[in-house]
């Protein structure tokens, strides 16, 4: 599968939120879905960063793009509720949502865990991401396809020493994908993980400060997966945590 090759146009009258689609992977699955014909809408915190991407698209030709700013960590329920209001009003439908968005926190003995780090990681990276797919189920349902991709980590399937709240918050986050797999089996709307590995991003570099970058893959290198779960090709995949980088 590491060969798939998506159609120019794979992603034609599609709409597609990314969360954290101002820098790193987010941002490169967002020029990436543009690119294939897709409306992405951009969500993240910093409206600069979207802004910027929002102008890249642009620049390229493709579909204009919606942006959101809004920061995980302090929004409510309601704030979700009334962001598919608008989604619903503007696009009348919604094809897929790529969560992206995620905070790292502070490598520690598990002993020497902060319960703020551990509040704000449980809420940015579980919790956010839960409310969020609530609220868009209903203008899921309004896509004949749909597809929610959440995103895992090599310490999601395998605790490993320091890496205590996010690693915790990935396990669930696999969790909650087989969750709402095993639900909406049956339905118009999939679920899936990816697991990006290591990958060069801003985060990757906070908790490997000193590895050399050069060789890691770049975010380019991955979209292959990005794409293929958001595309119609992998409508029959649910409930799988794929690897975008397979062994």
């Amino acid at each position: 599968m590491q060969d798939y090759q998506a159609a120019t146009d794979a992603l034609k009258d599609k709409v597609i939120l990314i969360t954290g689609a101002g820098d790193g992977i987010g941002k490169e699955a967002a020029m990436t879905y543009a690119r294939h014909g897709a409306t992405v809408i951009l969500l993240g915190k910093t409206v600069s960063k979207l802004t910027a991407v929002y102008d890249e698209i642009i620049a390229m030709g493709a579909n204009e793009p919606a942006i959101i700013p809004l920061d995980l960590k302090g929004a409510t329920a309601k704030h979700y509720r009334d962001m598919a209001s608008t989604i619903e009003a503007e696009f009348g439908k919604l094809d897929g949502v790529l969560h992206n968005a995620g905070i790292l926190g502070v490598l520690s003995p598990f002993e020497h865990i902060d319960l703020d780090t551990w509040q704000d990681i449980m809420q940015v990276n579980v919790t956010a991401a839960m409310l969020m797919s609530q609220a868009l189920i209903p203008v899921l349902k309004r896509s004949s396809n749909a597809s929610i991709v959440f995103t895992s980590s090599g310490v999601g399937r395998k605790g490993r020493a320091y890496w205590g709240p996010y690693a915790v918050s990935k396990f669930a986050t696999e969790g909650l994908m087989q969750v709402m797999a095993d639900e909406f089996e049956n339905s118009s709307i999939r679920v899936n993980c990816i697991n990006p590995g290591a990958t060069r991003t801003k985060m990757r570099s906070r908790a490997y400060p000193g590895e050399d970058v050069s060789l890691l893959k770049t975010p380019a290198q991955l979209m292959w997966l990005y794409l293929y779960l958001m595309s119609n090709d992998s409508k029959h995949v649910n409930g799988q945590s794929l690897d975008a980088q397979p062994k």
